[in-house]
């Protein structure tokens, strides 16, 4: 009789034990998915336009939100500003200029900051000229004037395109002009171009009533200019502190392009209704251009979204140097870290 009361003794402890183990677990596995989601600060280099639907609709879409991260927005002024932002760790990732990171990183004592996710394959850096003005190609700014903007880093880029195209730099007058002029001096034909962004300026002189037959939009890279665009760069800190939350940004964000892809009209009426005074046709047409020109390349449709090719970096770095003495120059492995990035297979397009 003592050993079947031992016995059923033992047993009740067991089944208790084994309902508090399952209790602990539940409690656990509800601590677990009620954790706060990683908050991440992403800075943008310009104010909202259409170009940034990825970003807009993985946040709008809960892309992000399914990655475990509560992203929160800052307009920065500029790509180095923002640059700057992210090596204060005042934010986490930004949307920049990778050819300011590669002039940034060249400064004494700057923070080891990378790229992780090429957002531009082609950087939109071009030539915007007037045809009733002479200028149909590149070789026709001989002896035309210029209106350039010091802040934007096409004219940085100017000296190694004027050199593979032949053209005699000293024969093109450069008007320095504020970038907030450009697109009303040339629409009034005090220039016969201006430096900008393909999909920013050619895009809003057309808006401007200058007829598209008499544009003239000479894009750096159809004229052997290897630099590559926007990207994604991240806190290094952060990066090492919290790698899988980066992971799942990329994730993110090329699930954002590949949604753009396939609805830009979706897309963009996102995008308009959080700018102020936004026009739907302007911006639809505006990410067109980006996606033709700066995102499906041919290199991304056989490589995926989001890499690069390290030797055209190489060479792209070689053509900063033709305008740039750096102290030291980068290798691409300084600029751009492919670590974050999933298997080529997760960044097809789809």
């Amino acid at each position: 009789m003592r050993v079947k009361r031992s016995l059923n003794t033992r047993l009740a402890l067991a089944a208790l034990l084994g309902l508090l183990g399952l209790a602990f677990a539940g409690r656990g596995i509800a601590a677990e998915s009620a954790r706060a989601p990683v908050a991440v600060e992403l800075a943008f280099d310009r104010p909202l336009d259409a170009s940034m639907a990825p970003f807009v609709l993985a946040q709008s879409r809960g892309l992000f939100a399914g990655e475990g991260l509560a992203v929160s927005n800052h307009m920065a002024g500029k790509s180095p500003d923002a640059i700057a932002r992210v090596a204060s760790g005042a934010s986490d990732l930004a949307l920049v200029d990778i050819n300011e990171l590669i002039r940034f990183r060249d400064q004494p004592n700057a923070p080891p900051i990378k790229a992780v996710f090429m957002f531009f394959n082609k950087a939109p850096y071009a030539f915007i000229a007037r045809k009733s003005r002479g200028v149909r190609a590149l070789s026709d700014l001989e002896g035309k004037t210029v209106g350039v903007a010091d802040s934007d880093f096409s004219t940085r880029m100017w000296p190694a395109l004027a050199r593979q195209n032949g053209i005699a730099i000293a024969k093109v007058r450069l008007n320095k002009i504020s970038a907030a002029v450009r697109e009303p001096i040339l629409s009034a034909g005090q220039v016969d171009a201006v430096s900008g962004f393909s999909y920013l300026a050619g895009v809003n002189l057309r808006d401007r009533g200058v007829p598209a037959d008499d544009l003239a939009v000479l894009r750096y890279a159809d004229y052997g200019c290897e630099a590559y665009g926007f990207a994604v760069i991240v806190n290094p800190a952060f990066a090492a502190a919290k790698p899988e939350a980066v992971r799942g940004f990329v994730r993110a964000v090329i699930a954002g392009v590949n949604l753009t892809i396939k609805e830009p009209g979706r897309a963009v009426d996102e995008v308009v209704s959080r700018m102020d005074g936004g026009s739907r046709e302007l911006e639809l047409e505006r990410l067109k251009t980006v996606l033709t020109d700066n995102i499906l390349t041919g290199e991304v449709r056989r490589n995926g979204l989001g890499g690069l090719d390290p030797a055209r970096l190489e060479r792209a770095i070689d053509q900063i140097a033709e305008d740039y003495k750096f102290r030291k120059r980068p290798q691409a492995s300084d600029i751009f870290d492919d670590s974050f990035l999933p298997p080529v297979g997760g960044r097809l397009i789809n």
